[in-house]
């Protein structure tokens, strides 16, 4: 039986205090940018667990050891037509959960061949328009004010 994705993933934008945003070329499409991504690898996994593990797999990046906030935003959409394959007969729709990983600009960033050709550091207006995903250049474009909100509630977000 084929091991099919399952249809809830995690989209983790990884930026610096300085509001410049990481983005990756997907190898699978080149000229597709995009931030982290990547769903549950078991229906019982948790997000943070995921969003940890994406960020690991496809930037070298050691996500525990920075700033990883659930924005506690999510979205639902329709899977490209390009990628449905990977998900079970019918299965059309998808639910991602956005995240915020807040790193030093000097952080390492090693990329996973299979999974990106290359990566850049945008402000994060620039990388909102890069974007070919409608709801990652959405969370991109919410940054300023999300990580406004985080400073004035910090209380809440710890």
């Amino acid at each position: 039986m084929p091991e099919y994705k399952i249809p809830e993933s995690v989209l983790v934008v990884i930026y610096t205090p300085a509001l410049d945003v990481l983005l990756l070329e997907r190898a699978d499409k080149a000229g597709f940018w995009q931030s982290v991504t990547g769903s549950k690898d078991t229906p019982d996994e948790a997000l943070m667990a995921t969003a940890i593990r994406e960020v690991a797999e496809e930037t070298g990046i050691d996500a525990t050891q920075h700033t990883l906030r659930d924005w506690h935003l999510s979205n639902v959409y329709d899977i490209y037509p390009v990628w449905r394959h990977r998900y079970a007969p019918g299965v059309t729709r998808n639910t991602e959960h956005v995240f915020g990983l807040c790193v030093s600009p000097d952080v390492a960033v090693r990329l996973a061949p299979r999974e990106h050709l290359q990566y850049q550091w945008l402000p994060w207006r620039e990388a909102a328009d890069r974007c070919f995903s409608a709801s990652n250049a959405e969370a991109i474009l919410q940054l300023p004010e999300l990580i406004e909100w985080m400073r004035t509630h910090a209380d809440l977000t710890s």
